[in-house]
């Protein structure tokens, strides 16, 4: 692919920079090195600039680029057109993605081959646990712009932080606390708002081992708290829209297109459902979390009786029961549905079929959503 990108700039401080190699860009991005080598052989997203000795260097502005394209990928989009995206992008974007840009935290040192071009790119790791970097996240228009979702000064602003304190807050069993530092405000993303701060808190949560009283139980406040934000936020937002003159939720306008969203049979508390219901909503889609007990013939009758114009499968189990899958494709052959999946041998087990298809983040799983209903 030939490189469409202008020429570097002359003069200022980035001629006078020695750029960075290799190793320590990948180390930035959080990829192997031998992915670096592969998107500047395959795209053209290479070192631009030269030392004496001839060696190639990444200027910032190469960095920047690179920040786009591994963006896209971790998000689902094919690498040839995320490199054309990167290639393509204007100082603005290039700014910003500078600026989201910061150093991982871990090193993904044996990241899987770049993927032929036309394929869907894999991220960087298929483990449950959250990945490097936060750039992936803006791909939605108006996540994570300004303060994160929810941040307070008690959390010193920074997602981070914010996530340390509601940790502490349910392990010390402060309901009022963790409800204020969830709180999801009326200009907030939801998306943002869950990748950034509620999922990472909730996997922190479920991994410590704490020596509780009765009814003490970090989990049901940090739960509590999350589903009263996510209630909270969408009330606020529906009320706003039929205030602006938009027909109310349960309109026949409104339910043609309706997302239905089920949880693994056997997840006490789906947050990553009704996370991704208030994210569509926030987009302007419809969408319904079915919840309570729903053996496969009961959830077919909610199926027929629904019409959805998309079925998601929203979880954060390793390896859940996909009989439902299996069965609503059997009854409803043309019907899109998601699946949230991190690991690769779980999807292996999903129906072979176009209809059918398996996103690895909640960020991609709210793409393909909103992909099918708008």
């Amino acid at each position: 692919m030939t490189s469409s990108r202008p020429a570097p700039h002359g003069g200022g401080s980035r001629a006078s920079s020695p750029g960075l190699a290799v190793a320590a860009v990948a180390r930035r991005l959080g990829v192997a090195p031998a992915t670096l080598r592969t998107w500047d052989r395959r795209y053209g997203l290479g070192p631009s600039a030269r030392t004496a000795g001839s060696h190639r260097r990444y200027t910032p502005e190469d960095v920047a680029r690179l920040l786009v394209m591994r963006r896209l990928t971790l998000e689902g989009v094919a690498p040839v057109d995320a490199a054309k995206a990167a290639l393509e992008a204007g100082v603005e974007e290039l700014e910003e993605a500078a600026e989201q840009g910061a150093a991982p935290t871990t090193e993904t040192a044996d990241e899987d081959p770049e993927p032929e071009d036309g394929q869907r790119s894999a991220p960087a790791s298929d483990g449950d646990g959250p990945r490097p970097g936060r750039a992936h996240l803006r791909a939605l228009p108006g996540g994570g712009e300004g303060a994160p979702p929810g941040s307070s000064p008690r959390a010193g602003g920074s997602a981070s932080g914010l996530v340390s304190a509601v940790v502490d807050a349910a392990l010390a069993y402060d309901q009022n606390t963790c409800d204020e530092l969830l709180a999801i405000s009326a200009q907030g993303d939801p998306a943002a708002w869950w990748t950034e701060i509620a999922e990472p808190a909730w996997q922190r949560v479920a991994q410590r081992t704490v020596l509780a009283g009765p009814g003490a139980v970090p989990e049901v406040v940090l739960a509590t708290a999350a589903l009263r934000a996510l209630r909270d936020f969408t009330e606020a937002f529906e009320r706003a829209m039929v205030a602006g003159g938009a027909p109310p939720a349960n309109h026949p306008s409104r339910m043609r297109k309706i997302v239905l969203i089920f949880a693994a049979p056997d997840e006490v508390v789906p947050l990553s459902a009704h996370a991704l219901a208030a994210a569509l909503t926030a987009k302007g889609a419809t969408a319904r979390i079915v919840t309570g007990p729903a053996s496969t013939h009961r959830s077919l009758e909610l199926v027929t009786m629904v019409r959805p114009a998309a079925l998601v499968l929203a979880t954060a189990q390793r390896r859940p029961d996909l009989d439902l899958i299996h069965a609503v494709h059997d009854g409803f052959a043309e019907l899109p549905i998601i699946v949230s999946l991190r690991r690769d041998d779980a999807a292996s087990e999903l129906p072979l079929a176009a209809t059918v298809q398996r996103v690895r983040s909640f960020t991609a799983m709210l793409h393909e959503a909103l992909a099918v209903v708008t």
